[in-house]
């Protein structure tokens, strides 16, 4: 980190899986971290006094990222929160599965809005202040679907190869500036996405979930297990570390060889 100083941190879609891990990392990390999701204030409660162990600053949005008006208003109740966020990770993702041909119209602006867009309304709005400072870590959240196709995941691989595309350009752009954008790839991860289609193998095949999850995953990776969470959340420390200064413009696959093959 920049002299090892304590920095703020904004995370969209961290109330749960990888979002909440990285979160985690960088609380623990002595970091200001603006947690955000859709999430009830019950949840977002909760979420608070989960992290008010942790030394710094923490503040919750559940503002709309699906908008450009959304991303500015989780901007603004971030500088309230913990003040200007010097590092900024993308992570809030949604999906929809169907036949290209059969895809609804609706589904694909929605994940288009939330998986891309918002990235770069959200970068757009906080580079003046990094480049103003002369330091910057913008951490994209794609998925081994943004290096590779899956069947009946058209808006989804769109979109994720555009964040790619898109972290290309911004390490490019601020590369004189201290300011780097990368990447962070994710096969299967193990959260509760996940779980279901763990049990339903299970169920179809009558074996136990041990041999479902292996199967699951293993259909895709060669490596047949998914990644921990805190995973992710520490290659994205890693990468707004010193000894990663260097490191830009890269899109950085977690997917046990998925996109190898």
């Amino acid at each position: 980190m920049q002299q090892n100083q304590s920095h703020s941190v904004l995370i969209t879609g961290s109330t749960s899986g990888i979002g909440l891990a990285i979160a985690h990392c960088f609380a623990r990390a002595g970091h200001h971290v603006m947690l955000h999701g859709l999430a009830s204030d019950e949840t977002a409660q909760a979420l608070r006094a989960e992290f008010a162990g942790y030394s710094g600053n923490q503040g919750f949005s559940a503002a709309d990222i699906s908008t450009e008006a959304g991303c500015a208003q989780l901007v603004a109740d971030t500088r309230e929160a913990i003040g200007n966020p010097s590092i900024l990770i993308n992570n809030a993702g949604i999906q929809h599965t169907a036949p290209a041909h059969e895809f609804p119209a609706e589904k694909w602006q929605q994940i288009l809005a939330i998986n891309l867009s918002a990235g770069f309304f959200l970068s757009r709005d906080l580079l003046p202040a990094m480049r103003s400072n002369g330091w910057g870590r913008i951490i994209n959240i794609a998925s081994v679907h943004g290096l590779v196709a899956s069947e009946h995941k058209s808006a989804y691989c769109a979109a994720k190869h555009g964040l790619v595309g898109l972290t290309k350009v911004l390490a490019l752009e601020n590369a004189d500036r201290n300011i780097t954008a990368n990447a962070i790839c994710p096969g299967w991860v193990e959260t509760p996405l996940i779980q279901p289609q763990i049990e339903n193998i299970a169920r179809e095949q009558q074996v136990d979930l041990d041999t479902a999850r292996a199967e699951l995953v293993g259909a895709k990776q060669p490596m047949a297990r998914a990644t921990n969470p805190s995973a992710i959340g520490e290659l994205a420390l890693y990468l707004c570390g010193e000894f990663a200064n260097t490191i830009t413009g890269a899109a950085l696959p977690v997917d046990g060889g998925w996109s190898a093959q």
